[in-house]
């Protein structure tokens, strides 16, 4: 692929959250035990600032911060994969450029949400000169369609978009399209590194191919997910079953405890990694939802 070497992404990358401290400023201290939890929990690498790190209600200047506090936490430890998306192309670029300079293993950027790309033709001329600020620095697509609002068919925009783009690496593959999923697995006899974004999915993103996921339940699942990575590798298809119910019995349970980034936060917080409250529009949790939520983690088993 010219001059940029195709990487893949193997083992479980955490999306990790942003702390917060309480007057709602990101608490950069608190990243380095942060890191050393996952990293002691056997975290392949981190995907800083995405939808679980709730890039969409940070500036520029403090996501700059916390990646830069990543990836010195992270060093020699886990990879970092920096996300840069948003919906304003200078800013996109601004936050890749910053991202190569800090050395970060690859970057991503999340389709523009609010002034949608209309074909793949304009998805790559959106993504072109981001992955550009960062080349030879592997890029990714982040295919969030239930978020964004652009379901684009992957496929032809990993033709296309390759084309365009040296150092189009991949897609972290964020919906359960499996078919779509399978037909860029197999593109071109593998060349592309596909992501699995689900994480209750994972056995199935596995089953059709990937070697790597990125989740907001590996934080503090994560032993659930490697015994299920650990298993499918192994052939025993049953266990990995059995641990991807635990693994969608958790996901309901954050369901209804207010989401992904807000209930995956109060589970943070509850296992004793202060990563504060989400940013507005997400509410505080009142110290009742933290009391209900405990005793549903209980009741399911969840160990701290």
């Amino acid at each position: 692929m010219n001059a940029h070497t195709m990487i893949k992404l193997s083992g479980l990358i955490p999306a990790v959250f942003t702390p917060f401290d309480k007057s709602g400023a990101i608490n950069l201290p608190q990243i380095r035990p942060y890191a050393d939890k996952l990293a002691a929990d056997g975290a392949d690498g981190v995907f800083v600032c995405g939808s679980t790190g709730e890039c969409t209600s940070m500036t520029v200047a403090e996501r700059k911060s916390v990646l830069e506090a990543w990836v010195k936490a992270a060093a020699g430890r886990m990879r970092v994969i920096a996300h840069v998306g948003g919906t304003c192309q200078a800013d996109c670029i601004e936050l890749a450029r910053h991202a190569a300079g800090q050395g970060v293993d690859a970057v991503g950027a999340i389709a523009p949400f609010y002034f949608k790309p209309a074909s793949v033709e304009e998805l790559v001329d959106f993504y072109k000169p981001i992955a550009a600020a960062v080349a030879p620095i592997p890029f990714y697509t982040y295919h969030m369609p239930s978020v964004t609002g652009v379901n684009l068919p992957m496929k032809e925009f990993l033709e296309k978009g390759s084309r365009a783009i040296p150092n189009l690496n991949g897609i972290k593959f964020t919906s359960n399209n499996f078919m779509e999923m399978l037909e860029c697995i197999r593109l071109e006899d593998g060349r592309f590194d596909i992501l699995n974004g689900f994480d209750e999915m994972l056995l199935c993103g596995m089953a059709a191919g990937a070697r790597g996921g990125v989740g907001s339940t590996y934080n503090y699942s994560l032993s659930t997910y490697r015994n299920l990575y650990d298993a499918f590798l192994a052939g025993d298809i049953e266990r990995a079953r059995a641990f991807q119910q635990e693994s969608v019995d958790i996901v309901h349970v954050i369901i209804r405890h207010g989401g992904g980034v807000r209930g995956g936060k109060a589970i943070m917080n509850h296992l004793g990694i202060d990563c504060g409250d989400c940013r507005l529009p997400f509410a505080p949790y009142t110290e009742s939802e933290m009391r209900r939520l405990g005793e549903e983690l209980d009741r399911i088993g969840f160990a701290k």
